[in-house]
């Protein structure tokens, strides 16, 4: 774990043990997905879809989906 600082443009640096494994290198793109205080990290895929399904199923599936099926019946 690596701990980083915003700059006044809002930009961070990923450390040098973190872009090797990942693999990034300058000027690929990354998606980053916010998870309430926690931010996940992902390295772009040729297809999103691929990459965040099934992201969020642990966090709503079994609560919100459960509570609105439950009130429509």
């Amino acid at each position: 774990m690596r701990e980083v600082k915003v700059s006044s443009k809002n930009q961070i640096v990923i450390g040098r043990e973190v872009r090797n494994a990942l693999g990034v290198k300058a000027g690929d793109r990354l998606l980053v997905v916010p998870r309430g205080t926690v931010v996940i990290l992902l390295r772009k895929p040729k297809k999103y879809s691929k990459v965040i399904a099934g992201l969020g199923k642990d966090i709503y599936a079994s609560s919100y989906l459960d509570k609105e099926r439950k009130s429509w019946r």
